[in-house]
């Protein structure tokens, strides 16, 4: 059986909210087919332009057509959560199965022919031409006629219409109960294209091939045309419907791992796959909910959480509403899947997991990235390996090469870690915050406590490794992305000040400045917030 597609076309029911069809559909049905990548290599929604229902229609590209007999796939709808249930309960949905026969792309010299390889911006507003033949039963030839025709004559004409993308020619799978048998037509055009033109009149005029062709084996012929308005990625991103529901239509997957709160602080919290040994990366999603809305990232230390940046988001969110805000759990902060292989986690390796996080979430490029200790010299890796993901980025109280006492202490502490991480987390808290924390924010000192005891053991360990052996010091003066470096005053009794002060001159061409925060040790986003807000505010 041969790759295909599921071809999906729906019409909402009067009395359903678009905005909670959209948000299920985005939050929750197409990215648990997404985050099957053995089976669904996209997944596009589309809005027809031609006045006609069904009015929405889904399409996705499948890798081999027997996957979707298997109990991967139907499991997804035997096992529908409630508001699943609920909400595809008032839509007319009708599902076909397609299987592909050929596709013909464009040469383009810049851009891919697949539109899930577009950004956002570049893929939505693309025009999709769907057109259905349907057969005459009576002769077994139709198929293979119709084939030809597209290719050797209607295809070629095609291609000099300005903004053909590509066609793809399909036939009615035989996963598909019904007798009918159809060859569907998908052509893609650019936003602007040549449609309607001369060049597309050429195309749809009567020749002596179509004519025949069409009066011989065609019985009936449909043509819809839409314009597609989201892509689907393995992990949900849609704040914008989101933002327009009320506080009534939040939702909790099963497993729990996804959750999302409505309303006009909109958050998603969910999980990323896909990383090169299957570890899952938990992330939040928040702020503007403006799909194009610039995102800030956050890149926590070791032994912390995403929680860690609370305090911090809480004052940036009032600072600047214009900004979306990703948090995720940096690997190590959770036990190891028993489907994974324990691996010794890198500053390359961490550095691939944030750029796996923003693909899974479609978001080509960041604003800013931020991150410190373990996550400082993770952003620092980030901006050196991918400089095109990334506009300028902070990186706080880390170093740019290891040593040897570093990694005997970090060998000390997960022999520590083993025994009791209780008290490796009160040891931590001690040695990372300043004595006015200590003293004077107990509260602040406790919390953080009960956060790094929380910590998974068996991550922790294999985590900190990054930490052994690395050395960013020659690398790091190639760098073209702008950045600022911040360190608390207290950090290793002012240690770490001497240390970042000697090398910020070698980041790129013109260095980074380097901003202390003071009554502030080692996480100075998590001690004094406003400190570090008026820190990084006009680099931000």
């Amino acid at each position: 059986m041969a790759p295909g597609m599921l071809y999906v076309t729906m019409q909402p029911e009067p009395g359903l909210s678009l905005d909670q069809f959209h948000e299920w559909y985005n939050n929750e049905h197409g990215p648990t087919r997404l985050r099957l990548p053995q089976i669904f290599l996209n997944g596009l929604r589309y809005r027809a332009t031609d006045g006609l229902q069904p009015e929405f229609l889904a399409a996705y590209d499948v890798t081999h057509m027997s996957h979707l007999e298997t109990p991967t796939y139907t499991d997804l709808r035997a096992n529908r959560s409630q508001r699943e249930a609920e909400t595809i309960g008032q839509v007319d949905v009708k599902r076909y199965f397609f299987d592909e026969i050929s596709a013909h792309s464009a040469s383009p010299t810049n851009r891919p022919a697949r539109i899930e390889h577009y950004t956002d911006d570049e893929a939505e507003g693309t025009v999709l031409v769907s057109v259905e033949l349907s057969l005459k039963s009576d002769t077994p030839e139709a198929e293979e006629a119709a084939e030809k025709w597209y290719t050797e004559e209607h295809i070629p004409m095609l291609r000099k219409i300005p903004g053909w993308l590509r066609t793809r020619i399909l036939r009615t799978s035989s996963l598909e109960e019904s007798s009918e048998k159809k060859i569907v037509a998908l052509h893609d055009y650019a936003k602007d294209n040549g449609l309607e033109g001369p060049e597309h009149k050429a195309a749809m005029a009567s020749t002596s091939y179509r004519d025949e062709v069409w009066g011989k084996y065609v019985a009936n012929k449909t043509r819809r045309q839409y314009k597609l308005f989201y892509v689907f990625g393995p992990a949900p991103r849609d704040l914008s419907s989101l933002s327009r529901l009320p506080a009534s239509a939040a939702f909790t997957s099963s497993d729990s791992k996804t959750s999302t709160t409505p309303g006009s602080s909109a958050v998603i919290r969910s999980f990323v796959t896909g990383t090169q040994d299957g570890v899952e990366i938990p992330y939040r999603l928040e702020g503007n909910p403006a799909p194009g809305a610039p995102t800030v990232a956050f890149c926590n230390s070791l032994l912390t959480s995403l929680e860690m940046w609370d305090e911090f988001i809480k004052i940036l969110k009032a600072k600047r509403p214009d900004l979306r805000i990703l948090r995720y759990d940096t690997r190590g902060r959770h036990a190891i899947p028993s489907s994974a292989e324990p691996v010794p986690a890198t500053l390359d390796l961490l550095a691939d997991d944030l750029a796996e996080v923003l693909a899974a979430l479609r978001i080509p490029k960041l604003h800013a990235l931020i991150g410190v200790s373990m996550g400082g010299a993770t952003t620092l890796k980030f901006a050196l390996k991918y400089p095109q993901k990334l506009s300028k980025f902070i990186a706080c109280d880390f170093n740019v090469a290891s040593s040897e006492a570093n990694t005997k202490a970090w060998k000390e502490r997960i022999a520590l870690a083993e025994e009791d991480i209780g008290k490796l987390a009160g040891l931590t808290v001690e040695r990372w915050f300043h004595p006015h924390t200590m003293t004077d924010k107990k509260a602040v000192a406790q919390w953080m406590t009960d956060m790094v005891a929380a910590n998974n053991v068996q991550g922790f360990k294999f985590s900190c490794q990054a930490l052994w052996d690395y050395n960013m010091r020659d690398e790091m003066k190639e760098c073209c992305v702008p950045g600022l470096f911040v360190v608390g005053e207290g950090d290793g009794k002012g240690a770490l000040v001497k240390a970042m002060d000697g090398f910020k001159h070698l980041l790129g061409k013109d260095g980074a400045e380097l901003k202390v925060v003071p009554m502030a040790g080692h996480l100075p986003m998590s001690e004094s917030p406003e400190a570090f807000w008026e820190a990084v505010d006009a680099f931000l």
